[in-house]
C-alpha cells in the first residue's frame, strides 16, 4: 500500500537533533516493568557443501551456535541497550531452554528478573539454521496454553509489587499463555491504581483484554485482525485506529506500518512518522525495539509524539540488522547526527561484537589487526590494505591512551585515542575501530573470534599475541609485509630533531 501520509491535526514537535540526542541519554534514568512471553532464540550457523545421501536435503556442517532472549526477553534486551533499568516478570519451563534463558536474562546489566518456573511446561524456543549467510529453516518448540492459575496469581502479585517501583508497565503479548485469561486485565488495573502508564504490544483478536491501556502498538495486519476492518488506504487505517481506540478506551494507538513508517493517534490528534530505514535486512524483532524505545522514552518523561519519533528512528536502525537485534544509545545518537560520518565506525566493545555477529550472519569473513597507530604513516596504511584484502570486513583494535603510556612511556601517545580512532575510521580499509585498555588485545580477540588475525612480518606466527587463541578455534594468522623505514618512534624522533 502506498499513498500520501494522513494529515496531522497537529504537527510533530520539531525538536533539534541535539535535544533529541540528550533525550536519548536521559533514557538511562528510565525504569520499566515488562511482563510477557519470554522465548529463547537460537541460531545455528554452518556451511553447506553437499546434499545428504539419505534424502534430497542439504547437509549443514555446524560451526557455531548462538542463543539470546526473544519475545518479551527481546524487549528487555532493547531496554537495557538503551540504558534503562528493567524489572522482568515471566514464566519458563523446567527444561534446559528455560535454564539457558534464565541465565541470559539474569546476565544482563540493569535487570531484576522474576522468571517463574512451571513444571512440565516447555520453554518456547525458536531455532534458526543459517548456512553461508542464508536462512535455511526455522524450527519452533512451544506450548500456547495459559500458565497454571496459581502461577498466574503469583506472577500478578510480583508484578503488582514491582509496578510501584517502576515508571511504565509494558505488556509484551506473544500469545504463548503468560498473559492469558484475565491476567492482562489485572495487571492494567494494578498499574492504573499505582498511577503508572501501560504500553501493550498486543496479540490476537480480543483487545478488550487490554481495555484502558495508555498506548497499544499493533502493526498494520494486527490492526485489521483486531477490528475486522480493511487497512488498504490511509483513510481506512485511521478509521480502524479510531474504532479500536473508541471500543476499548485506549488513550493512544501507535500503528507500525513497515516501509510506510508509523502513525500515532493520541486522543484526536494524528501524527505520521515516515520510515527511517536506509536499507531493510530483517524486520524480526522490530516491534520489540519500538515498544522498548517508546516505553523508555515515556518513563523518562518525554511526550508521546517525541517518544514515538525516537521509536521510529530506532526501528529504522534495527531493521538494517539481521536476526533478533537491539538498538543502542550510541546508534540512535549517530542516526540523529549524520554529520559524524566515518565516526560511526568507532564502536564500543559490545557494539563491535554485535557488528561482527551481523557480518558473520551474512557469511562474511572477519579480520582483525591491532596497534597504537599514534602517528599514521605509510607503513600503517600498507598493513591495513593487506589485512583488508584477506577478509570481507576488518576490525582494528586500538590501544587506549593508558595502554599506550604503559607500553611506550609517559610521553606517548602523541595523539589521543579519540583522534587516533577518528583517523583510522576515515580509512576505507577499516570497517570497525574499537579501543581496548589492556596491554594486549587477547581479551578482545577472544571475544570477537576473528577468522583471520593480521600482524606485521616483524613477528613470527608463534609470536603474534592472540595467535594461539585464533588457531585453536580454526582461524588463521597472517603476516603482512612491512614497508622499510616507517615507524612511529622514528617519526617522533625526527620531529624532535
Amino acid at each position: 500500500m502506498t499513498g500520501p501520509a494522513p494529515q496531522a491535526d497537529r504537527p510533530v514537535p520539531e525538536v533539534p537533533a541535539a535535544e533529541l540526542a540528550e533525550a536519548i541519554r536521559g533514557l538511562r534514568r528510565a525504569s520499566v516493568l515488562v511482563v510477557g512471553d519470554a522465548m529463547l532464540d537460537r541460531y545455528v550457523y554452518g556451511a553447506v557443501n553437499r546434499i545428504s545421501p539419505e534424502a534430497p536435503v542439504p547437509v549443514l556442517a555446524v560451526e557455531r551456535e548462538v542463543a539470546m532472549p526473544g519475545g518479551a526477553g527481546n524487549v528487555v534486551r532493547n531496554l537495557t541497550a538503551l540504558g534503562a533499568a528493567v524489572a522482568f516478570v515471566s514464566v519458563v519451563g523446567d527444561d534446559q531452554a528455560g535454564s539457558d534463558l534464565t541465565g541470559l536474562i539474569g546476565g544482563q546489566p540493569g535487570v531484576e528478573p522474576w522468571l517463574l518456573v512451571q513444571g512440565g511446561r516447555h520453554t518456547t524456543t525458536k531455532t534458526r539454521f543459517i548456512a553461508n549467510g542464508q536462512h535455511m529453516l526455522r524450527a519452533d518448540q512451544e506450548v500456547i496454553q495459559a500458565i497454571h492459575p496459581r502461577l498466574a496469581d503469583r506472577m500478578i502479585k510480583i508484578a503488582g509489587d514491582a509496578v510501584a517501583a517502576t515508571t511504565v508497565l509494558v505488556l509484551s503479548d506473544y500469545g504463548k499463555g503468560v498473559l492469558g485469561g484475565d491476567t492482562a486485565r489485572q495487571l492494567i488495573d494494578a498499574a492504573q491504581a499505582a498511577g503508572r502508564p501501560v504500553v501493550v504490544d498486543p496479540k490476537g483478536r480480543d483487545y478488550a483484554r487490554y481495555a484502558g491501556a495508555d498506548v497499544i502498538t499493533p502493526n498494520r495486519a494486527e490492526l485489521s485482525v483486531a477490528t475486522g476492518m480493511p487497512v488498504d488506504s490511509e483513510e481506512r487505517i485511521l478509521d480502524a485506529m479510531r474504532a479500536l481506540q473508541s471500543a476499548h478506551g485506549f488513550k493512544a494507538v501507535l500503528v507500525t506500518r513497515s516501509e510506510d513508517g508509523m502513525t500515532l493517534l493520541e486522543g484526536e490528534q494524528v501524527h505520521h512518522f515516515p520510515a527511517e530505514a536506509a536499507e531493510v535486512h530483517d524486520v524480526s524483532g522490530a516491534g520489540d525495539t519500538v515498544v522498548a524505545t517508546l516505553s523508555a522514552s515515556m518513563a523518562a518523561g518525554l511526550s508521546l509524539p517525541v517518544a514515538a519519533r525516537l521509536a521510529n528512528i530506532a526501528a529504522g536502525i534495527v531493521v538494517g540488522k539481521i536476526g533478533t537485534a537491539v538498538v543502542r544509545e550510541e546508534e540512535v545518537i549517530e542516526a540523529l547526527t549524520p554529520e559524524r560520518g566515518a565516526l560511526r565506525k568507532v564502536m564500543s566493545r559490545v557494539a563491535a561484537l554485535e557488528q561482527v555477529e551481523r557480518w558473520r550472519r551474512r557469511g562474511w569473513r572477519v579480520g582483525f589487526t591491532n596497534g597504537c597507530f599514534d602517528l599514521l604513516h605509510p607503513g600503517h596504511v600498507h598493513l591495513l590494505e593487506q589485512a583488508r584484502s584477506w577478509c570481507d570486513r576488518l576490525v582494528v583494535g586500538l590501544n587506549s591512551d593508558a595502554s599506550v603510556k604503559r607500553l611506550k612511556g609517559a610521553a606517548r601517545p602523541i595523539q589521543s585515542e579519540a583522534a587516533r580512532a577518528a583517523v583510522l575510521a576515515s580509512l576505507a580499509t577499516a570497517d570497525c575501530v574499537t579501543v581496548f585498555d589492556e596491554d594486549t588485545p587477547v581479551e578482545l580477540i577472544s571475544l570477537l573470534k576473528p577468522d583471520v588475525l593480521v600482524k606485521g612480518a616483524d613477528y613470527t606466527v608463534e609470536q603474534v599475541v592472540g595467535g594461539d587463541v585464533v588457531q585453536r578455534y580454526g582461524g588463521e594468522v597472517r603476516l603482512a609485509e612491512l614497508l622499510p623505514g616507517n615507524s612511529t618512534t622514528a617519526t617522533v624522533a625526527r620531529i624532535k630533531g
